[in-house]
Order: C-alpha cells, then structure tokens, then sequence
C-alpha cells in the first residue's frame, strides 16, 4: 500500500475507487469532486497560491483527484492524467528517455503505440527493437546493456492478448539497468497491479475500462515509488516536469468523467469478465471459428501466467475464422448488437477488424496482425443476446 494510502485513501479497490483522492467539498458538502472547469486562480499575494494552484495545465482540483485516485489503485507514488492514453506514453518517454537511447517493444504492441515509437521517436534518436514479451530469452536478446533504457510492455496485448510475465520482466530489465513499463489497459488497475509485481511505471489509456462509457479520451500515468532515472532526479518528478512542459493534460471535465467511471470499475469488470468467458464457450464450439484468443483458456500459452497475476482474465477476445479477410470483414458488418467501431473498454459491446482498423498502421510491418482476425470488447448486455448475435453473423457467413 503506497504512502498515499491513508484513511479513506486506504481499504479494498472500491473503497479506494470511491474515495480516494476525494473528500467532500469543504465550501458545500457536496460528496462528488467539482468540476473545476477553471484555467487561472487568485494568488494571495505573489506566488502566494491556494492549495497549490496558479495555472491548470500545471495542476487542476479535479485532475488532483483523479491523480491521487489512480496513484490509491495502482499502489504507486504519483499519478498524473493526460488528454489521451498516447499523450501520456508519450510524456513518459520523454521524461525516460534521450536520443541515442534504447527501447524494447512487444511484437504484438497496440498499433498507435508502435506508431509512437517507429514514427515520432526513431526520427528523435530513440532506436527500438521488437521481440515476442512471452519469450523471455528473446527479450534478454533484444536488451543492449548499457543503452536499453525501458522495456515496454501490454499483458494482455492488443490485439492478440498475449500475456507476458511482468515480474520476469522486471528482473530482467532491472539487471540491464532498465526501467519497466505496462500499458495496463486491457486490464485495468481492478484485474492487475504491475506496481506490486516489479514494474517501475504503469500507463492507461482511460478512454477504454477506467472511462468505461466511450464519452471521454485520456490517459493516465502512475510512477512506482521510489522510482529513480539513470543521470536523472526522482522518476515521477521528472514525468511531472514533462507533463507541465509539453501540457496534454486532462482537462477537467474529461478528468471527471474518469473518476465517475472508477468508482464502478469493479463491478463493470466484473460483469466484462461474466460475458466473455460465455462468449468464449459459444466461438469455442462454432464450425466457422479457426481459433479462439483468450487468457482464460487453459490452452492458452499464457494462461499460467495470467491467473498467476491477474484476478480475472477480462472482456477482450480475439477470434479467427475460416475463410480469410473476406469473411472476417462480412462478420463484422452483419452484427446487430456488437457495434462495429474502434476502441474498447465501453459498456457496449464492440466488434471490429483489426488489420484493417485499429492496426491498419503495422500493416507490412513485423506486427502486422492476421488478416482473418476479429476483436471483441464484450460490453455488459445480457449474454444471451450477445451470442445470439454473433451467431446469426456467424451462421450467415461462416
């Protein structure tokens, strides 16, 4: 439990979901944190500021709140919110890293997130290899001493839902001098804490299950404790420093809706959880269905790992089907309740292609995804009509 931890900062994940970073308001009583929807504040006197505020892209209340929650969650020192999930990678990049340094990327890594890396960081100086997380030896083949700085890792990944070993990682990027860090979006801080298994840093895009209502687009950060940069001061200051310099921060009503969408993350997680193991069981069974991606299968190569770190094995599933593109892009379209569309994370459930959606970027790429791949974000609907949907799409053009 981090130092942030105390009172109602303290006690199990809804507890802290409900509370943390949140006290009611002292002028009115009011249980829920204001919208402070505010760019400047009166100074008692110069740099005399209330509460630490003068300007709100360097600190706003309900971004405050919405920090200090994330930072109760993830059990680590500091969080900050950012005005999308790629706005904050890319702060802590910045912070973590200088030209001619090093990084090691999943081979199956969110497309938006490879994107960063290939086509805003290699023209900066930032050199990258690609290797497989689930394979330990490769990522220690990967690491160059001396100029590997960060392993970056997704467990599960998108789109594949890979799992990878976080305190295997750890360890591994320790011994090289390297920091760790987990895009914990698939799972939410409610399913896994990468914090308490070695990682260093923790990454969000809370546009997916944190927001949890497809109204918002952020991003979050949380910094382990007592996180420090080779040649550098205290991580989490310096991803502070960065976050103020380059300014995508949350803005406060986007903070809020976040910290409404926390505090039923558990339940909503839950229920996630419930319908797609169902929806899991029905594809298993399906003629037109080649293979089934899922971490919760005990055929799955990960499944060890996963129940090992996570609580449960979440709402996102990855399927094939026989006949290639042509049939997965046709599946797509004919389902009625499964909404085609990108993202993830929202109480609908979503259907789409990757190869030629979320990942349309790798494409050509050594993370180029099947093309007869389809990804589900099952929402919380009755399950009943969840399968019956993906079926009559299924039993039409399987």
């Amino acid at each position: 439990m981090s130092e942030q931890q105390h009172g109602k900062d303290a006690g199990g994940f809804s507890t802290r979901a409900i509370h943390a970073g949140q006290e009611p308001d002292a002028g009115t009583g009011a249980v829920i944190t204001p919208i402070y929807q505010v760019s400047t504040y009166k100074q008692d006197g110069i740099g005399g500021f209330r509460g630490g505020y003068e300007y709100s892209r360097s600190a706003n209340p309900t971004r405050t709140a919405l920090e200090e929650c994330f930072a109760a969650l993830e059990g680590g020192e500091r969080g900050f919110a950012f005005a999308s999930g790629l706005a904050g990678q890319d702060t802590v990049l910045r912070a973590l890293l200088t030209p001619g340094d090093h990084v090691v990327v999943p081979n199956d890594a969110y497309g938006g997130t490879y994107r960063l890396f290939n086509k805003v960081l290699v023209p900066w100086g930032v050199e990258h290899s690609i290797a497989p997380m689930g394979d330990l030896d490769a990522v220690r083949a990967a690491i160059r001493p001396g100029q590997t700085k960060v392993v970056w890792v997704e467990t599960p990944t998108n789109p594949l839902l890979g799992i990878a070993d976080i305190a295997a990682l750890a360890d591994l990027a320790h011994e090289a001098g390297a920091l760790l860090v987990v895009d914990n979006t698939f799972a939410s801080p409610y399913l896994q804490q990468p914090l308490s298994l070695g990682a260093d840093i923790v990454t969000h895009s809370t546009t997916k299950y944190c927001g949890g209502h497809s109204d918002v687009v952020g991003g979050a950060v949380v910094v382990g404790r007592g996180i420090t940069v080779p040649g550098y001061e205290d991580a989490a200051e310096r991803v502070a420093f960065h976050q103020n310099s380059l300014g995508a921060v949350a803005g406060p009503f986007d903070a809020w809706l976040v910290l409404r969408g926390l505090k039923t993350l558990a339940l909503r997680m839950e229920k996630h959880s419930d319908n797609a193991e169902r929806v899991v069981e029905f594809l298993l069974g399906h003629p037109a269905v080649s293979a089934v991606h899922y971490p919760g299968l005990e055929s799955h190569p990960g499944h060890e790992v996963a129940a090992r770190q996570m609580k449960r094995f979440g709402g996102m599933i990855s399927f094939q089907v026989r006949g290639g593109e042509d049939v997965a892009v046709k599946v797509c379209g004919e389902t009625q309740v499964w909404t085609l569309g990108e993202s993830l994370g929202g109480v609908e459930s979503l259907i789409e292609h990757p190869a030629r959606m979320t990942h349309a970027s790798v494409r050509g790429t050594e993370l180029e995804v099947p093309a007869d791949l389809i990804r589900l974000s099952t929402g919380i609907e009755d399950v009943e009509d969840l399968v019956e949907d993906l079926k009559q799409a299924l039993d039409r053009l399987g």
